[in-house]
């Protein structure tokens, strides 16, 4: 364990060093919110792939999967996947081309300052889930690595400030260099554990066979509506109710130019679908190896089953496939957590504090964000301790918010010239309370079909509708209904 200590401890400093070297190259809030707008295919590729690929896709999605089957998991990596493809075919020109530092600044443009505030807020307040879970795992990591020398709580908190540490520097560039040195980290680590893994539970052949006669293969759901409609709204969840994201908006925008920016998002999907199936394997594997981990699915605590990869590593490996796993395991918990603490850092000081301080200059901009990077960190913290969900969970949740409150406004606001602020706001209002007056009700025993979330949508994309048919101004578009795809500079 000692060695395998050190390799960690010199993974996590070689990691800042990067993160610390690539700050040098922030000058202004530009160069920290989208590095300047410069990223050439390679990077920019790279940095959707890492932090889409995040823990819950190592640990609990795989975990999730031996116990579920790929029916059991519609949001990640189907619905993930099937986000990005949408954003890149739909969504990264028209993102590019409004030159805009925020994606809050598309609802500023798009429709007023309040509705920039309120959707803005709406976003960072999903973010706390995602960014949580992603803590949650560093700490977990840190803490089977320590043997038990750290309690999971103190794990937690020195995985975050190794985070913030990197983050806070650098921005958008320290986030981009580090998810390319850790892409590779990933690919590479987790292929070569596969390979040993599934060759001690007797070959890949076997491993498949085994699972396609289990029905773990099957990636529909067997029943009824009922079911049909869980899966569709967790699907949904994901690949609709990410798409209204600081993080994806990101790394559209800091691509050198807006065919590296379609393309580097479409590459970015297929290579993170692809590699998403590879911790499925190992889990698998591992179960197949150690029937007795399958008791951790019968745990109180949902965060136990993403104890087996972790377990099985450690127990049954050498120390040099310990190293790649816990190093690729990390590069992916690292680069998504950079990103999930900057995306809604940036959101909240650029569209919610940033309109109420209307002089501020470009270097206290980036003082702002700085400071406010640190006051989400410790929120998140405190999240992340006080969490029994699994990630997987965790996310879903987060994703829940923007789907009932803030797709809507976007994909109509870019796509229907009719679309006013009076229609979006009532979309937000009207999505947000569907949603959350369903949750209330199936807590205290309403038995429904219909998932809360999928009814927040619904009344969302009505509301938009409806309430732009009724307030369409009489001569023109009146103020705020701009043409989306037509933005100057910002």
């Amino acid at each position: 364990m000692g060695n395998l200590i050190f390799f960690v401890v010199l993974y996590l400093a070689i990691t800042i060093a990067i993160g610390l070297y690539a700050a040098r190259k922030v000058h202004g809030a530009k160069d920290y919110l989208v590095a300047g707008r410069s990223l050439p295919l390679y990077i920019n590729m790279a940095t959707v792939f890492a932090t889409w690929f995040g823990a819950e896709t190592v640990l609990s999605v795989s975990a999730t999967f031996s116990r579920d089957g790929l029916s059991g998991i519609p949001a990640d990596p189907f619905g993930a996947t099937a986000c990005l493809i949408f954003v890149a075919l739909f969504f990264a020109k028209a993102f590019y081309r409004m030159d805009l530092l925020t994606l809050g600044d598309f609802y500023k443009k798009r429709y007023n300052k309040t509705i920039e505030v309120v959707t803005s807020s709406i976003i960072v307040v999903s973010y706390l889930g995602w960014t949580s879970a992603q803590l949650t795992a560093l700490g977990l990591v840190l803490w089977v690595i320590s043997g038990g020398a750290l309690t999971l709580t103190q794990a937690i908190i020195i995985g975050t400030v190794i985070v913030m540490f990197y983050t806070i520097w650098g921005g958008m560039w320290s986030v981009a260099f580090t998810d390319m040195f850790q892409t590779v980290v990933i690919i590479i680590g987790l292929f070569i554990v596969a390979w040993f893994v599934g060759d001690l539970a007797g070959g890949a052949t076997k491993v498949i066979g085994t699972a396609y006669e289990q029905g773990k293969l099957n990636p529909f759901p067997t029943g009824g509506s009922k079911e049909w409609l869980m899966w569709i709204a967790a699907f949904a969840t994901i690949a609709l109710g990410s798409i209204p994201q600081q993080d994806v908006f990101q790394r559209v925008t800091s691509a050198k130019d807006e065919k590296t920016a379609v393309r580097g998002t479409l590459i970015g999907a297929i290579v993170y679908f692809i590699i998403a199936f590879i911790p499925m394997f190992i889990a698998f594997s591992a179960l197949m190896i150690e029937p007795k981990l399958v008791e951790l699915f019968k745990s109180e605590d949902a965060r136990e089953i993403q104890r087996i990869l972790p377990d099985i590593i450690l127990g049954q490996t050498p120390l040099y496939i310990q190293v790649l796993f816990f190093g690729a395991l990390l590069s992916a918990i690292l680069s998504t957590a950079s990103g999930a603490l900057l995306a809604p850092t940036a959101l909240f000081a650029n569209n919610v504090m940033k309109p109420f301080l209307p002089h501020l200059s470009d270097h206290n901009l980036l003082k702002l964000v700085r400071v406010t990077l640190v006051v989400f960190t410790v929120a998140a913290l405190i999240f992340a301790v006080n969490s029994k969900s699994t990630m997987y969970e965790m996310i879903q949740n987060a994703y829940k918010v923007t789907l009932a409150g803030a797709f809507a406004p976007l994909a109509f606001g870019l796509f229907w010239k009719r679309t006013t602020a009076a229609g979006a706001a009532l979309s937000i209002f009207a999505g947000l309370g569907a949603w959350m007056g369903m949750e209330v009700l199936i807590s205290n025993g309403l038995e429904t079909i219909w998932p809360a979330q999928m009814v927040g949508l619904i009344f969302g994309i009505v509301a938009i509708i409806v309430g732009s048919l009724l307030t369409q101004p009489k001569h023109g578009h009146g103020h705020g209904q701009g043409h989306a795809g037509k933005g100057h500079g910002h």
